[in-house]
């Protein structure tokens, strides 16, 4: 698999500070149609994560979302192999890499990405098709959404 973590990811990830509320973040998730945002700190330095199973508990709509998100973010570099994500999300049980490049936040990459990634490959034939047959396959692009 010669795909890179950049190929799959979402560029335009949505990011927040630890002093946003719970409120805030809950706002950003719906409009968003995200499940999980990095916390970065004033230079775009990725310093947590925070998730809507995170928020599933009763949680004063004010609380600052720094009391609720984990702060052992794992981040992976975006020009790595897409192997590299799964096997720290299996290893470390997460759903979720922030991706980075020079130690800020360039995106996220998800479960569901790498699921996508398997999806669309399930119709490439394993061996080479003779000639005069086309191989059937189908090459995705993934767009990214702006706030």
């Amino acid at each position: 698999m010669n795909a890179k973590i950049h190929d799959l990811m979402t560029a335009s990830v949505v990011t927040t500070q630890p002093h946003v509320t719970v409120d805030r973040v809950r706002r950003i998730f719906k409009r968003n149609k995200v499940s999980a945002l990095p916390i970065v700190d004033s230079e775009g330095h990725p310093i947590g994560i925070i998730s809507v199973t995170d928020l599933v508990s009763d949680l004063k709509p004010n609380s600052r979302i720094s009391s609720v998100m984990t702060e052992r973010v794992f981040t992976v570099p975006q020009y790595n192999d897409v192997s590299v994500a799964a096997r720290i999300m299996r290893k470390q049980g997460i759903h979720h890499l922030v991706v980075t490049h020079e130690k800020e936040v360039v995106g996220i990459i998800s479960a569901f990405d790498l699921l996508e990634l398997v999806e669309d490959h399930r119709w490439v034939p394993k061996n080479p098709g003779t000639k005069g047959t086309k191989a059937k396959g189908k090459k995705k692009s993934k767009k990214a959404k702006t706030e």
